[in-house]
């Protein structure tokens, strides 16, 4: 529970310590193992090298005197000394040494650590020593006695592990330091991160995390995606807050309106059949104006919250323009005309998709003349699908082309409310046409009609 408690630099530190340290440890109980197993093997060695030639010394034929120093049988360091059966001393090769007695009495009980089995250690009061013995029969039977200082050797080694456990305390203590102020710098994003999630608000969607090294880490990566969040929460709260001015704005001029007759029924009209007429047709009107508004707004709040139904079918999208062209043709006063028109099955909201080309129609049908044309073609001759509606009327200017699909947005303010728009059809049909993989562009001279590119995308067909 206490580990939980812990801030992630804390954790990482403490993990990261704790690992330094068995590491260490296991280091240093390899390498003190292996000096010592060293030391000891090299005595070995030497010892079992010179016995050795000692044997073959005597196998030989030769006499355990004198002989025994000219013929170098003993490496550098090693002293041997000969008893015969009696127990008296042939050969010393050392007589300063300590004598054989007390070598003897002052052996270890237990064996040395990976030592051969055929030596033993003696430890006196200033010596430590390697010792082993071989018997050999020549004119009688001798006890060959070999002897190889290791007091040296057992002190670099008591030097060594004292060295390496300092070294390891100091390794530790210098990482736990170091740890604690290289996580710090480390987590620094996500402090700030902490932090600036602590502060954002509403009023604060401006604050980003400074991203100073770009380097491809995991948390520079991660104050990145933060900031583009960020970026796209900020916009998409711009665009919320201005599609409730602009939907606050719409509503209010009818409204308005409707209250304005109201109160002009309540006053006059009661008695005055011209007035009562003129009121009922204007707040019919203005009333009618709302439930289009408001059914166009719920349709983008449920395609905004993904709750839009999109019921795709197998469908002809040819016979389905030529459904559309075929009623508007009915109710519209300019020339409709349908150039070509192929079959083409896809799948497709039928409903949906004859929305999206009334859409369209019906933005013609506000800015073309009376006496333009307004038509359609579809072909599926090219590598892919490619369905125009086009008009001769006034035409979009170039930098007006990319906001005609903004909520709200209308070319000509003054003249789009006469004509009773809403600002939201376009927002619609783009939505509709995303959802059915339909690259839509604008192709507009002012004055000089609008062409509306519907491009079917290839997995779709």
């Amino acid at each position: 529970m206490l580990l939980n408690d812990m801030k992630i630099s804390v954790k990482i530190t403490l993990i990261y310590a704790a690992i330094l340290a068995v590491t260490l440890f296991i280091i240093s109980a390899i390498t003190g193992a292996g000096v010592y197993f060293g030391f000891y093997h090299q005595a070995e060695m030497e010892l079992e090298i010179s016995m050795d030639n000692a044997k073959r010394f005597t196998q030989n034929g030769m006499r355990l005197d004198k002989s025994v120093y000219e013929e170098d049988v003993l490496l550098p360091g090693v002293v041997m000394r000969v008893t015969d059966e009696a127990g008296n001393l042939v050969v010393d090769t050392d007589s300063h040494y300590p004598s054989i007695s007390r070598v003897m009495m002052n052996l270890r009980a237990e064996k040395t650590l990976m030592a051969s089995p055929k030596l033993s250690v003696a430890e006196l009061k200033n010596f430590i020593i390697y010792y082993g013995k071989v018997e050999v029969i020549a004119d009688q039977k001798y006890t060959m006695h070999f002897f190889k200082t290791v007091t040296s050797e057992k002190k670099f080694l008591r030097s060594l592990l004292w060295i390496l456990f300092f070294t390891n305390i100091i390794g530790f203590v210098v990482a736990l330091v170091a740890g604690f102020f290289i996580s710090g710098r480390i987590l620094e994003p996500i402090t700030t991160f902490t932090a600036l999630l602590q502060s954002v608000e509403i009023s604060k969607l401006k604050e980003r995390i400074p991203v100073i090294n770009r380097r491809p880490d995991e948390l520079t990566e991660m104050a990145e995606k933060f900031n583009l969040m960020m970026d796209r929460l900020e916009d998409g709260f711009k665009r919320q807050q201005q599609f409730v001015s602009d939907a606050s704005h719409e509503l209010r001029t009818p409204v308005t309106v409707i209250l304005g007759y109201a109160d002009l029924l309540d006053r006059w009209g009661k008695g005055d059949p011209k007035t009562l007429d003129e009121a009922i047709t204007a707040i019919k009107g203005e009333a009618k104006g709302m439930q289009e508004l408001i059914e166009k707004l719920l349709f983008l709040a449920r395609a905004d919250q993904k709750r839009q139904v999109v019921k795709k079918e197998k469908s002809d999208a040819g016979e389905l323009l030529r459904e559309v062209i075929k009623k508007f043709e009915i109710v519209s006063t300019h020339e409709v005309i349908l150039d070509r028109c192929d079959s083409y099955e896809t799948m497709l909201d039928p409903v949906l998709f004859k929305q999206m080309l009334r859409i369209f129609l019906e933005n013609s049908e506000k800015y073309t003349p009376a006496g333009k044309k307004i038509g359609a073609n579809f072909t599926v001759d090219g590598e892919f699908p490619q369905m125009i509606l086009f008009d001769e009327g006034i035409g979009i200017k170039k930098e007006e082309q990319e906001k005609i699909f903004e909520r709200f947005y209308r070319v000509d303010e003054e003249r789009g409310k006469q004509k009773g728009g809403t600002g939201l059809g376009l927002s619609i049909a783009k939505w509709i046409a995303q959802e059915h993989n339909i690259e839509i562009k604008v192709e507009s001279e002012e004055n000089m009609g609008t062409k509306i590119i519907l491009t079917f995308e290839k997995d779709d067909v």
